[in-house]
C-alpha cells in the first residue's frame, strides 16, 4: 500500500508539500523556499463517509431489527456488501485471494462484525440508538490501550485529544438515558473493545496480507458476515415470512452506505492515517446519532448535546492538526 507521507513513528494524514521557487522579476522579490500544505481529498471524503453514514446506521439498525432477526440481518447485510465489493475488486484486476489469506482475515472479520457490530445489533433491541452510539464512542480509547499494550507509543497530543473527546462523551451521557436489559448493555460495552482490537490488528497485519484495500474490505465483510449468519442460525433465528418495506429499506441502506461505502472509507483511513484520526468518527457519531434519533424516532435529546458537541469537535480538531517537522 502506498502511503502519501510517513514519519519515523507513524503514518501521517495524506499531506503533501509544494516547494515554490523564486522566478521572474515581474513580481519583485519572490519567496525562495515557501511551503504550502494540501490536505488529501481522499482523507476528507473518507472522514465524511464514516462520520455521516456510520452515524445514521444506529437508527437504521433500530428500523431493521424491528421485524428482522438481528444476527441474520447483519450477516446478510455484510455478506451481500462483501460479495459486491469482491466483484468490483476482481473487475479492477485484483487477484483471487489464497486460502492462507482468507484464513488470516477471518479473525479480523469476526472481531469487527460478529463482536463489534453483532453485539450492537443485539443490544439495540432494548437500548436506544443514541445510547448505543454514546457507548461505542469509547472505541478510540480502547484503540489507544490496545496499541500501547502492543508496544506503540501514541503522542501526548493523541492522548489529550482522546481525553477531551471522552469527556465530551461523558457529558453527552447526561442527555439520552442508557436504559435496557443488563445483557444488552454489557454487549454494547464490549462492542467498541472488540472493534478497537480488530482495528489495531488490521493496521499491523495489512502489509503481510498482500492484498489491496478493496479486496481486504471485501474479505473482512464476507468472513464477518459468514460468522454472523452461522451465529444467527445456531441461535435459532429465522427470517419472517413477511416484513415491512421499512425494515428491508433499512437493510439496503446499511448494506450500501454503512457497509460498502463506509467500511471502504474506514479501511483506507486505518491504512493511511494515525489510529486517533482513523477512529475519530467515534466522537462525531454520538452527536449525530443522538440528533437523528431525536428528530426521526423521537428518542430523548438533552441540552447537554451542545456542550458535548463543542468538546468533541475540539478533540477531533486537535487530532487532525498535521504534525510539522523542523528543517
Amino acid at each position: 500500500m502506498k502511503h502519501v507521507l510517513t514519519s519515523s513513528s507513524s503514518v501521517m494524514p495524506a499531506i503533501s508539500t509544494l516547494d515554490v521557487a523564486a522566478t521572474g522579476t515581474a513580481t519583485g522579490t519572490a519567496t525562495n523556499a515557501a511551503t504550502r500544505r494540501r490536505v488529501d481529498p481522499r482523507l476528507i471524503l473518507s472522514l465524511a463517509a464514516v462520520y455521516v453514514f456510520w452515524s445514521s446506521t444506529y437508527l437504521a439498525i433500530r428500523f431493521a431489527i424491528a421485524e428482522l432477526p438481528p444476527l441474520l440481518m447483519a450477516g446478510g447485510r455484510y455478506a451481500i456488501a462483501g460479495l459486491v465489493m469482491l466483484a468490483i475488486a476482481r473487475r479492477r484486476g485484483a487477484a483471487w485471494p489464497s486460502a492462507g489469506q482468507w484464513l488470516r482475515v477471518v479473525p479480523i472479520g469476526a472481531l469487527l462484525f460478529l463482536c463489534g457490530n453483532g453485539f450492537v445489533v443485539i443490544g439495540e433491541a432494548t437500548v436506544s440508538s443514541g445510547g448505543a452510539a454514546v457507548v461505542c464512542a469509547t472505541m478510540p480509547l480502547w484503540t489507544g490501550v490496545w496499541a500501547a499494550l502492543g508496544g506503540e507509543r501514541p503522542s501526548w497530543r493523541d492522548w489529550v485529544s482522546l481525553a477531551i473527546g471522552f469527556v465530551g462523551v461523558l457529558v453527552l451521557m447526561g442527555g439520552p438515558s442508557l436504559q435496557g436489559r443488563p445483557l444488552h448493555l454489557a454487549l454494547i460495552v464490549l462492542s467498541p473493545m472488540c472493534w478497537a482490537l480488530a482495528t489495531v490488528l488490521a493496521r499491523r497485519q495489512s502489509g503481510a496480507w498482500r492484498i489491496g484495500a478493496s479486496m481486504s474490505a471485501a474479505m473482512q465483510m464476507m468472513t464477518g458476515g459468514a460468522t454472523l449468519l452461522v451465529a444467527g442460525l445456531i441461535d435459532g433465528e429465522r427470517l419472517p415470512a413477511h416484513a415491512s418495506a421499512t425494515s428491508w429499506l433499512a437493510v439496503g441502506y446499511l448494506a450500501v452506505f454503512g457497509s460498502l461505502i463506509g467500511f471502504t472509507a474506514y479501511n483506507w483511513l486505518i491504512r493511511n492515517t494515525r489510529p486517533v484520526v482513523a477512529t475519530s468518527y467515534a466522537y462525531v457519531n454520538p452527536v449525530l446519532a443522538v440528533l437523528l434519533g431525536a428528530a426521526i424516532s423521537g428518542e430523548p435529546l438533552g441540552i447537554t448535546t451542545l456542550i458535548a458537541n463543542a468538546l468533541i469537535v475540539g478533540a477531533i480538531a486537535l487530532a487532525l492538526i498535521p504534525r510539522t517537522t523542523r528543517t
